[in-house]
């Protein structure tokens, strides 16, 4: 089939991005088909493949663009002196950064199971270096004794997860504000941190 009157990759591309984030979140990637992503953006399945080689490729570029906007955001926030501070400003970042993306959050937690393994390695080494973000300033806590915690790894894990989990409940205009989740939550960072 030709392409359709007014049809331009430069629009159609993001169209289907913008369909397969929204249906993967919605459905889960295993239950989605070229077909529906297809129907969504209005053009036949095969004219899919004039943007991307395949499903696997659409989930992942999902994935690595969600993960490269997180590093990009983070090495552009002002990150503050001590240990404390820094924890503050990561625990806040993070939340802010993810509360805006909920759909791109589920993809990239839930649908890691769905990657082939090369891109799984592309996307957990992504996933590592930002968590190595979080470690290096729990380490840097626990040698200036600002932080207790027992195991930093396991507490890096755990406070990631903790801050993550804001994006399933949260709802804007809801009972806490999104300054108050922040200031509650960087209340127990630091406890879970052993300051």
């Amino acid at each position: 089939m030709a392409r359709k009157t007014g049809s331009h990759s430069d629009i159609t591309g993001p169209l289907v991005r913008e369909a397969a984030q929204r249906l993967f979140a919605r459905y889960g990637y295993a239950a989605v088909s070229m077909r529906q992503i297809a129907a969504e953006v209005g053009v036949q399945a095969g004219a899919l493949y004039l943007y991307t080689p395949d499903k696997q490729t659409l989930l992942f570029n999902l994935m690595k663009t969600h993960l490269e906007e997180l590093h990009s955001a983070w090495a552009a926030e002002p990150k503050g002196e001590t240990p404390q501070d820094r924890l503050e400003v990561f625990s806040r970042f993070h939340i802010r950064f993810h509360l805006d993306r909920p759909e791109e959050v589920f993809i990239a937690y839930m649908e890691l199971r769905n990657l082939e393994p090369e891109n799984f390695a592309v996307i957990e080494s992504l996933r590592r270096a930002y968590e190595a973000e979080l470690e290096s300033i729990l380490s840097d806590g626990h040698t200036a004794e600002e932080f207790r915690a027992p195991d930093i790894r396991l507490a890096t894990m755990a406070i990631i997860a903790m801050l993550t989990g804001v994006n399933t409940w949260y709802r804007e205009g809801g009972r806490l504000s999104r300054d108050r989740v922040e200031r509650i939550y960087c209340d127990m960072v630091r406890r879970a941190a052993g300051a």
